[in-house]
């Protein structure tokens, strides 16, 4: 319904170089898993070629794709999403980023989660996304480490943390008020901030949701690019705009109302193949864009040619137009609706009488006040414990010597562990320090996120109590934390770490002698850890580890709980009223699950002096019986099935 207004043009010569306006094109997020491993890399190699960003999605991204090609290509895709179900999002995934964007929500399907079904979730998806071959998996529809702005922010400050260098967005969705949560953003020291239209969306997504929710791109860009110039926020940060651009006068308009960088997604599948045939969840694309059965794969045929000459053909009319509103680079173009107006002869008669004039506003401020990206957020990282942690293990890595630290902490000090883990990630790599490599001590009240995304070959030893996140995306490494040594308080009986602990937790140990709050190990994929109690909603989504429980959980234990077991010690056997049955059943210990709760036992024993351990320990034959194995029914069929594909194997092998 937008027309541009006739100007003054100037020569296209004049026009910024296409090879710069390409930078600012990305792709939207495109999950391996949602589409093939094929086509996810044929679009980032593409991406790489012209300067632009590729967007893994939510699930992870293979590390093999980290190692540049012969001929140069790059097969990574630059920006790495962190999503509800925190799938994949280890400390190798993140410092391998350019840019990591926290997804709250889609513009096809906002407030909704998502869904893997079991028969996509194949071999090569399941080690990325660290979970079992064949077991669904589900995204939570909130981020259950955010229920404010304020918890926002942290999770921006984690990721900062975690990869200093890399910039770390958000993608919000047109809808009305957008502009006052971008707002938000933008003081949460976000640097990027993406509007996603409800134009766009997967073949997955249901089809109410295409059809209903979501508000066009347009109405949401032009909403947060206002409210941000009214704060005095738009220089602080970027925005970007997509859902449903195909042309270069898509991009002209995204720039006019205020975005300035694009996102192309379902035109980007076309090229390569796609044929629309909205049936993506059934694992059956008959073009091999969309599935992960191997004989549809290979009917792909999609190369990173294509989507190149197709940005090429985009930004040849995006610079034409450019030319003829006599503007010479986007960053003049930005929230210039002045050179936009409505086009009332294709509006339909029962819109005919709606006021447009609020989408083509301009405000009327200083020349002081930016108009488009000019100021570094500050992101405050000079000052982290971290920076210590790091100069100490520095200074013994060159030694070829095991690092042993002791430090107070106290509730100001939030994320540590995270940036340490990054930096012995880049200099290492991944998964290389042997256990203990580097011990932390710490005594007092560690601040929020305490031990985030902790590489393997860490181990932090707290001293005291934690706030909420601890452990959140614990990457291989090993967290301890007991009660102060001179209280005479018993541990399970009392909270000693916040809510939300080991959220989206990849792997490695934990100890908690004390009560943990609410969802602890919400989508566990591998952290095996003990702990004395849980509040609400304990083991939520959970597709993998072991978690052991010894006292009382709060309700809907394992609610969406598809993978994994735990073991609760139910002393009075209420367990049951407690737990959420949908997708678990309730078992007695087996003879396979004693050595796994025997050793758990005896590490947090030995690592916290734990009086319940002890206890439970002294005479564990018969307190084995006040255990109840909560056992994910999905998972146990597919456990199940490999022991009897195992025992064919064997017996195959002896025939022959």
């Amino acid at each position: 319904m937008l027309n541009f207004k006739k100007t003054n043009p100037v020569p296209i010569e004049e026009v910024e170089p296409a090879e710069k306006i390409l930078k600012r094109f990305v792709t939207g997020a495109m999950s391996f898993g949602s589409i093939s491993g094929s086509a996810h890399e044929t679009i980032a190699i593409a991406m790489n070629r012209i300067g632009g960003k590729s967007n893994t999605g939510e699930g992870g991204e293979d590390p093999n794709r980290f190692i540049t090609l012969p001929n140069g290509d790059s097969r990574r895709s630059a920006i790495k999403q962190v999503a509800s179900g925190r799938f994949g999002v280890t400390i190798n995934y993140l410092v391998n980023a350019d840019e990591i964007q926290i997804k709250i929500a889609q513009g096809a399907k906002p407030g909704e989660g998502g869904q893997l079904p079991g028969h996509k979730v194949s071999g090569i998806i399941a080690r990325t996304r660290y979970t079992t071959p064949g077991v669904t998996l589900i995204s939570p529809p909130p981020h259950h480490d955010i229920y404010s702005i304020e918890d926002l922010a942290q999770l921006i400050f984690d990721l900062k943390n975690a990869n200093p260098s890399a910039r770390v967005s958000v993608k919000l969705v047109s809808e009305v008020g957008v502009g006052t949560v971008a707002a938000g953003v933008a003081k949460g020291h976000a640097d990027m901030i993406l509007i996603s239209g409800g134009d766009g969306g997967t073949g997955a997504s249901p089809r109410s949701s295409i059809r209903y929710a979501g508000l066009p791109w347009e109405l949401g860009i032009s909403e947060t690019h206002q409210t941000l110039l009214l704060n005095n926020l738009r220089s602080r940060v970027r925005l970007q705009a997509d859902g449903q651009m195909r042309t270069g006068r898509d991009v002209a308009i995204a720039a006019l109302l205020g975005a300035e960088e694009y996102g192309f997604c379902s035109a980007i599948l076309v090229v390569i193949g796609c044929v629309m045939l909205r049936h993506c969840h059934l694992n059956n694309c008959s073009v091999g864009v969309a599935t992960q059965d191997d004989i549809l794969q290979k009917r792909f045929s999609g190369r990173p040619e294509y989507i190149v000459n197709y940005f090429n053909f985009i930004v040849t009319e995006l610079r034409a137009i450019m030319a003829s509103l006599g503007l010479r680079s986007i960053d003049e173009m930005i929230g210039r609706t002045d050179l936009l107006e409505l086009n009332r002869e294709i509006i339909p008669a029962k819109a005919s009488q709606i006021d447009y004039s609020r989408i083509l506003y301009r405000p009327e401020l200083p020349e002081d006040v930016g108009r488009y990206y000019k100021v570094k957020q500050d992101n405050t990282l000079d000052s982290v414990l971290d920076r210590k942690l790091i100069e100490i293990w520095g200074g013994c890595v060159k030694k070829n010597l095991p690092v042993r630290i002791s430090l107070g902490i106290n509730n100001t000090d939030r994320a540590v562990g995270a940036m340490l883990s990054g930096e012995v990630c880049k200099r290492c790599g991944e998964g290389v320090l042997l256990e203990d490599s580097i011990v932390c001590k710490f005594d007092g009240i560690a601040g929020q996120s305490f031990g985030a995304f902790l590489a393997k070959g860490i181990t932090f030893e707290l001293e005291g109590m934690a706030n909420d996140y601890v452990g959140k995306g614990i990457s291989g490494g090993k967290i301890v934390i007991y009660p102060n040594r001179k209280v005479d308080y018993k541990s399970d009986e009392n909270i000693i770490a916040g809510n939300t602990s080991f959220y989206g937790a990849i792997s490695g140990e934990a100890y908690i002698s004390g009560v943990a709050g609410e969802r602890f190990c919400v989508r566990n994929s591998g952290l095996y850890a003990v702990v004395e109690g849980v509040g609400d909603h304990g083991c939520e989504y959970m597709t993998g580890g072991r978690v052991i429980i010894l006292g009382k959980t709060g309700n809907n234990f394992a609610a969406g709980m598809s993978g994994g077991i735990a073991y609760v010690y139910d002393e009075d056997a209420t367990f049951k009223q407690r737990c959420n049955l949908d997708m678990v059943e309730l078992e007695k210990i087996k003879e396979s699950d004693k050595d796994t709760i025997y050793h758990l036992l005896s590490n947090h024993f030995k690592y916290t002096n734990s009086i319940k351990a002890k206890i439970i320990l002294d005479n564990l034959h018969n307190q084995l019986k006040k255990f109840v194995r909560v056992m994910p029914v999905e998972y146990k069929r597919i456990l199940e099935g490999a022991k009897i594909e195992q025992k064919l194997d064997i017996a195959e092998d002896l025939d022959g």
